[in-house]
């Protein structure tokens, strides 16, 4: 096999995905009158480079060819579990319980644990860290089926570099396991929450992370083939690379909708209490501003370097929004900028600060875009002065809210319940 087989070989993944790119931008032009002739000619020489690559992986299979592995590629559910049916056809790699138990070192490392199962340190044979998320539960378990599906079918469309990209899966009927790309620095609220790593990262880290985290989002409503809402957006569920590059993760909630669709039917309670939305919970439709409100708690975490929610904090301070709010209205904003190690005339950190505001208020539509959340946090679009994020309650009903919310289950997390939560006040 020649070297320039080789190459062509190598770069055969980065030449599909730019002609994915490519034959969209080229669907978007085909209204134009204009552009007509150069769109079919692009047209046409992306498809003759998809038959050259073909070709090519043609050649790699029936030389035996093992020094530039290539990723086995899904082509449609029938050559899989019927499970697999949702799956979008997307180059990712299909791992044995044997493979993993290679990579891992027989499931040496643990990495964390959370409530669909544990995640291992694995090692590719291209050297290449990886992070194995082992899923709990049998074959039977329709939750699991359904998480796995979900995780697969959302993160397996995207290509951001603030998502965490999919490396590849395996299920077996003894296994059912994600494999991730390894971050270093792990989840976001370990540098927020803990004590010892809250020092660790300063202002502008703070500012990276926050529009990194924005921009994957944004993407994942607006650029994705079709919209995805992720519906559980919370510090845990951001990932840092070495670099404290931040990178949105576990898409086991994930929901994928048309485009042409304005809104989805609700199934259910999703996502976090304290981090969820009020229209899960209340007669509102779900949209992607649902992600934006979840953002928006994520933002005021972010800027205070603490929970959203502190029961040991002063009485007016408990709830971060509310508080935040408070200082805002009074014209006081700089005295909590002060109490977050941040100087009270920074002009960014006040940004930060109203763009949160106008993410978590209670109607959907008041809510920006995650694009305008972007720009605004890059200065790129002016903030105007939100209107009040908490407009039907006084500050006690809002505390009493954000209790509730932090401690219920979703089994319980109702309006009705809420009410009367606060109606007993």
């Amino acid at each position: 096999m020649t070297p320039a087989v080789k190459l062509w070989i190598r770069r055969t993944d980065e030449i599909e995905s730019g002609i994915r790119r490519l034959e969209k931008r080229i669907l978007k032009k085909k209204s134009s009158i204009h552009c007509f002739p150069c769109c079919i000619s692009s047209y046409r020489i992306s498809r003759r480079a998809t038959r050259m690559i073909s070709d090519i992986n043609d050649l790699c299979r029936e030389s035996n060819f093992s020094v530039i592995p290539l990723s086995p590629r899904i082509e449609s559910s029938n050559t899989l579990d019927p499970i697999f049916d949702e799956i979008i056809e997307e180059k990712v790699k299909m791992f044995s319980r044997q493979n993993l138990k290679n990579i891992t070192d027989n499931f040496k490392e643990k990495l964390g644990e959370g409530g669909f199962g544990v995640v291992y340190k694995g090692i590719l044979a291209d050297k290449m860290l990886v992070a194995v998320k082992i899923l709990n539960g049998n074959i039977s378990d329709n939750l699991i089926i359904k998480q796995f599906k979900a995780e697969v079918n959302s993160i397996g469309r995207t290509n951001h570099f603030n998502l965490v990209r999919l490396c590849g899966f395996c299920f077996e009927k003894e296994l059912k396991a994600l494999v991730f790309e390894f971050m270093e620095n792990g989840s976001l609220d370990s540098f927020l929450f803990d004590d010892k790593k809250r020092n660790s990262i300063g202002w502008k880290d703070q500012q990276s992370i926050a529009v990194g985290t924005a921009r994957g989002i944004a993407y994942l409503h607006e650029d994705c083939r079709d919209n995805i809402i992720h519906y559980d957006i919370k510090p845990g569920n951001v990932l840092l690379d070495a670099k404290l590059c931040p990178k949105v993760a576990d898409f086991g909630l994930a929901k994928i909708c048309s485009r042409d669709a304005s809104h989805i039917t609700k199934t259910g309670f999703r996502g976090t209490p304290g981090y969820a939305a009020p229209e899960m919970w209340l007669p509102y439709p779900l949209t992607t501003k649902s992600d934006v409100y979840s953002f928006g708690v994520l933002l005021f975490e972010i800027l205070g370097k603490r929970k959203h929610y502190e029961t040991n904090a002063l009485p007016d301070q408990e709830w971060l929004p509310r508080w935040v709010w408070k200082k805002f209205e009074e014209g006081t904003l700089g005295e909590t900028l002060l109490g977050f190690e941040i100087d009270e005339k920074d002009k960014e950190a006040e940004r930060m600060a109203i763009v949160a505001l106008w993410c978590v208020q209670q109607q959907p539509e008041m809510r920006p875009s995650m694009s305008s959340v972007v720009k605004k946090l890059e200065g790129e679009l002016k903030c105007n002065r939100p209107p009040n994020p908490f407009p039907h309650m006084s500050y006690n009903d809002s505390a009493i809210l954000q209790r509730f919310s932090s401690n219920a289950s979703s089994t319980l997390f109702t309006s009705t319940a809420l009410v009367t939560a606060i109606s007993s006040r």
